[in-house]
């Protein structure tokens, strides 16, 4: 596994990665979770976070976006030279960290314009709703339509659509697959390629572990809670017996 962290950095100046998650270990409870998790990611880069289920990659998610649950007892995560790790959750997402969870939590009784004003009230504002539908065109003919009553490929497109509403570095996603037809997977995977080529930070965990890695420069594999692989996208794709023992594909 490389070593994509220097564990000699005290402080921010001397890391050199975008995102930087050092031997981050976080509990449920006393479940002992995230277990000395490190990785790197770099500027517009996309990185896939994959393992079986329970090998905790929501968790990871959720640590780095500094929600309650998991707790973070011990580790640093770096964005951009500010300590993430002595933030809270709202201070996270101002700093420009945006977690699109596996439910969507479209707001019921908005529609899809009210939904994405919603996230733009309070600073600071990003991407403008003209440009929002200039990327999701579907969203555009919906605009006046509820949410909640969107397809679910058209749900994740809103629920991304609403991160990409506020001023956002990293962009967090849980699971957006799931549930959709392969002609779905497709567009959002080229949407979020979009994404990446305005130079947002992408980390995706996905059980569809082929369409992520596909669409992903790097991959990090958990098992029970620690890093097994730090690499290539490309290669665990060639590399049957990784996939095999750690993805069960």
């Amino acid at each position: 596994m490389n070593a994509p962290f220097n564990k000699n950095a005290n402080n921010a100046a001397t890391h050199p990665a975008y995102l930087s998650v050092w031997e981050i270990e976080a509990y449920y409870g006393e479940s002992y979770i995230v277990q000395n998790i490190s990785f790197n990611i770099h500027e517009g880069e996309i990185l896939a976070l994959l393992g079986r289920n329970g090998a905790g990659k929501t968790s990871t998610l959720r640590t780095i976006a500094r929600l309650d649950d998991p707790e973070l007892r011990h580790g640093e995560i770096w964005l951009d030279h500010q300590p993430l790790h002595e933030m809270k959750s709202h201070q996270a997402a101002t700093a420009g960290i945006a977690l699109v969870p596996e439910d969507r939590r479209i707001i019921p009784g908005l529609t899809v314009e009210e939904n994405l004003q919603l996230a733009q009230i309070a600073p600071p504002k990003g991407w403008s709703l003209d440009r929002i539908y200039d990327l999701f065109p579907r969203l555009g003919e919906r605009r006046k339509q509820e949410g909640v009553t969107l397809s679910g490929g058209e749900q994740q497109m809103l629920s991304i659509a609403r991160a990409l509403a506020r001023d956002i570095k990293v962009l967090l996603l849980d699971e957006p697959y799931e549930g959709l037809a392969p002609v779905i997977v497709q567009e959002i995977a080229k949407t979020l390629g979009i994404i990446r080529d305005q130079g947002i930070t992408t980390v995706i965990v996905e059980q569809n572990a082929v369409a992520a890695l596909k669409l992903a420069d790097r991959a990090v594999i958990l098992d029970t809670g620690t890093v097994v692989y730090d690499g290539s996208a490309a290669a665990v794709l060639e590399d049957a017996q990784l996939r095999e023992q750690y993805l069960a594909i």
